[in-house]
């Protein structure tokens, strides 16, 4: 039960946070020397020349759009009250055809990168951004308010062309975002020396294509909607240890709590095994029989405790919604509960030679008699 909980807290820390565009069909993102694909990652490696990649993508007829993405943790300022917090700006160049990034509607932004005047980066500062509720809600900007952008020694000004509800959460509860024009934020943040993003998100009907972008970026990997990454904030393997940590923990505590308890109800049944030996059960099928005992138990017990994590994870969003105000913290799968039952099924078989060792010194003579 405690493992199909956390596991759930630990896949929904692992599922949350994707940019994604609601017509974005594939990501491009840096290899990273084999590391995990994260489709959603601060510091990690990053790709060059994004402006011409994408301006040849949308050259391709079955590509809707594309536009590359930087990601940096900046530090935005309300300028009329002096309220400042650090959120995850997103970079992107705005398309006609492209809806929202991260869930933010992109409505109002000037198409294009204008800033970024073929690469002099001395073309019209738009300084246009659109704020997560999030970050509206922490720097108390409303819709059309100044605002100041600051990362390393560089400042600029913005203006908070819209607010919106985001996509992006994680763990904690709503990610305060801000998106703004890609090469508004590399001249920020850093990436103008060598047009620098952290991934490309990709447009299209064409499930071929997939093979084609992978050769037309080389050291990249290209990750599907429907595809397995790991979308992270950070470099860290949060989920991934939250995980382990109970599947570990279960195994342990539940080969310790099986064996104990198998081995006393082995002690007494004593006469019952000693009754078999008698009739002429060999130490083999008495082995197999105790076998089969321990590992139904574990079963029965891991469907059962498979059953109690599910509503504990519901309890636990109940919990985390009404003190945190977050939402949905832990997310079910179908996939735990073939996990449940296997390391159930695990367990049982760990557990099964003390029980087992325990039936074979059960003495007929002394028992019987």
């Amino acid at each position: 039960m405690l493992m199909t909980t956390v596991s759930g807290v630990a896949l929904g820390l692992a599922t949350q946070g994707t940019v994604q565009s609601d017509d974005v069909d594939y990501w491009i993102v840096p290899d990273d020397n084999g590391k995990s694909t994260a489709a959603l990652a601060v510091g990690g490696a990053q790709l060059g020349d994004v402006h011409s990649t994408a301006a040849q993508l949308q050259t391709d007829e079955r590509i809707e759009f594309a536009t590359p993405v930087q990601l940096r943790v900046v530090n935005l300022q309300n300028k009329a009250t002096g309220t400042e917090e650090y959120v995850l700006a997103i970079g992107v160049i705005p398309q006609h055809e492209s809806n929202s990034i991260a869930g933010l509607p992109l409505r109002g932004m000037t198409p294009g990168d204008p800033y970024y005047a073929n690469g002099s980066y001395n073309g019209q500062w738009t300084g246009e951004a659109i704020l997560s509720d999030a970050a509206a809600e922490l720097l108390g900007v409303s819709r059309n308010d100044e605002l100041t952008i600051r990362s390393g020694g560089t400042t600029r000004e913005l203006q908070a062309l819209n607010v919106s509800q985001a996509d992006l959460s994680s763990g904690a509860g709503p990610i305060p975002v801000v998106v703004l024009h890609l090469s508004e934020l590399q001249a920020v943040a850093g990436g103008t020396d060598a047009d620098l993003a952290d991934q490309i998100l990709v447009s299209t009907d064409d499930a071929r294509l997939k093979p084609h972008l992978e050769q037309l970026v080389p050291g990249t990997t290209v990750v599907s909607r429907s595809g397995v990454s790991s979308p992270d904030l950070s470099t860290s393997d949060l989920s991934l240890a939250v995980g382990l940590t109970a599947f570990v923990t279960a195994i342990v505590v539940g080969v310790l709590f099986v064996g104990t308890m198998m081995g006393l109800e082995v002690m007494a049944d004593r006469n019952e095994l000693a009754v078999l030996a008698a009739i002429g059960y060999s130490s083999r099928s008495r082995a197999v029989l105790v076998l089969t005992e321990t590992v139904t138990v574990s079963l029965v017990g891991g469907i059962v405790g498979v059953g109690l994590g599910g509503l504990g994870m519901v309890l636990f969003n109940q919990f985390a919604t009404q003190y945190f105000g977050v939402e949905s913290v832990a997310a079910f799968s179908p996939f735990l509960l073939l996990y449940g039952v296997l390391v159930a099924l695990l367990i049982g078989l760990i557990a099964a030679p003390y029980p087992i060792l325990v039936s074979q010194r059960t003495s007929v003579s002394e028992v019987l008699g």
